[in-house]
């Protein structure tokens, strides 16, 4: 005998409400004791539906401020490629993990400082020992009217940190990029390493999600033109619910068509029982 939890039931009926649009993106789900009425069930069991729907990403339940709805399910999804742009009206780049048709602004306070680099992973790319004092520039950025879209944190390599140290850590800054490369190490080259994973609890309160929710965690490592050695290693952290990547796949020459002469695939060939 199967055993259907009214809980999921009640969570998928609101799920396409949401889908809906009946509570538009960043507005309050009703009080809990009012879903429950609505709903004829009892508390715990619209607790356990609004948890089931914080785990896929359709709403957060802030403490002391109500249930919000996810942006992530409701904006359409940012296609990422791998083209770096330069920024029209700054001497800085646009990355693929910023790049839209959206104007990106900063989220609480932006720090450029010095801190202890002490996640190994990250200190190997940068190239210095774990625990090392690097400059680091910490900001929150997304689109004005939404939650926080992503976490940057830019840990910049001792040997060009003086160039950039009073360089504000807004999001159109990418003055301090310039600097690197004007001191003798253009062109910058950017290799990216891709991995999802968990949020800490400061990463899901900074982004606003739950932290059973996923992330993208995109690194991205600087190397110098000049010597091919690390100058910055961006980390860019993501709810999983709100990015993409997409990756045009492309053919080696062994790959291509094994038979002469052929235009469009057929080659003459046939298949089995005809001729």
């Amino acid at each position: 005998m199967v055993v259907h939890s009214r809980y999921l039931d009640i969570a998928s009926q609101i799920r396409t409400r949401i889908e809906a649009n009946e509570w538009a993106p960043g507005a309050h789900l009703p009080r809990l004791n009012d879903l429950a009425a609505e709903y004829g069930a009892n508390r715990d069991t619209i607790g356990r539906a609004i948890a089931a729907l914080e785990t896929e990403g359709y709403v957060w339940a802030v403490q002391g401020s109500g249930i919000v709805v996810r942006y992530g399910t409701m904006r359409p999804r940012r296609p990422r490629g791998d083209l770096v742009k330069r920024n029209e009206q700054s001497l800085g780049y646009s990355f693929p993990s910023a790049s839209s048709q959206e104007v990106c602004v900063r989220h609480g306070h932006a720090v450029n400082a010095p801190a202890r680099l002490n996640d190994p992973r990250i200190a190997k790319l940068l190239g210095v020992k774990p625990g090392t004092e690097v400059l680091r520039r910490l900001r929150v950025t997304g689109p004005a009217s939404e939650a926080p879209f992503q976490i940057n944190i830019s840990w910049i390599h001792p040997r060009v940190a003086d160039l950039v140290v009073d360089v504000d850590a807004n999001p159109a800054a990418g003055e301090w990029l310039y600097r690197i490369e004007k001191a003798g190490h253009w062109p910058i080259r950017w290799v990216e390493f891709h991995r999802a994973r968990m949020p800490s609890k400061e990463e899901a309160a900074q982004l606003e999600i739950p932290t059973s929710l996923p992330v993208l965690e995109i690194v991205r490592q600087g190397l110098s033109g000049s010597d091919d050695q690390p100058v910055e290693v961006t980390e860019y952290v993501i709810a999983s619910d709100r990015v993409e990547t997409v990756h045009v796949l492309h053919r080696d020459e062994l790959a291509q068509a094994p038979w002469p002469d052929s235009q469009d695939g057929s080659g003459g060939l046939t298949s089995e029982g005809e001729s």
